[in-house]
């Protein structure tokens, strides 16, 4: 048998610098991870506040750190296009049981600790940012109906078109609810 064709039969072989270039990137991922989080837990803590000002601020934050997490997701493509090509397989085949099979053992056991790392991040991330939607969804259908409520005289207020209209909504059975628990 050839060399050529023992290699191929032997399957890919280990290569130190895209398994450096796959730690790399799951350390660049974490770290994305971790700032997204503190920003999001403490916009959590400006809205239980209603401090307006600083979930303003943190959202113009949040902003720019997924234009980051854009341009990590690019690179993480081009590293699955890498990775992909050097095993044989589409980019969209590569796992990271397939990666392994690129790095030493030590590197290979890394990969995985950061990629559950990170998968635990992500999902902390959207279990809080979920939460944060929700709230501020509370508080705007609060605001609402309060206004609702100054509304009943008939003043005006702005419509979504800055148009100055009506805000006033017709209430069910044509009461004033200052609590309404119904569903």
């Amino acid at each position: 048998m050839s060399p050529a064709t023992l290699l191929a039969q032997a399957g890919p072989t280990q290569d130190r610098g895209l398994a450096a270039d796959v730690l790399a990137h799951l350390d660049a991922q974490i770290e994305s991870a971790r700032s997204l989080l503190a920003v999001v837990l403490e916009q959590g803590a400006a809205i239980r506040a209603r401090d307006v000002h600083t979930v303003v601020r943190l959202a113009g934050i949040l902003r720019g750190e997924m234009g980051r997490r854009q341009l990590l997701e690019e690179d993480r493509s081009r590293l699955l296009a890498r990775s992909g090509e050097r095993l044989g397989v589409p980019a969209e085949a590569v796992t990271l049981a397939l990666l392994a099979t690129l790095m030493d053992r030590a590197d290979g056991e890394r990969a995985s600790a950061r990629s559950g790392e990170l998968k635990g991040l992500l999902h902390e991330l959207q279990r809080e940012h979920s939460c944060n939607r929700t709230l501020m969804q509370l508080e705007l259908g609060f605001l609402d109906h309060l206004m609702g409520m100054l509304a009943i005289d008939g003043v005006n207020g702005y419509d979504t078109r800055g148009s100055s209209t009506s805000i006033t909504r017709p209430r069910p059975h044509g009461g004033l609810h200052v609590l309404d628990l119904r569903a």
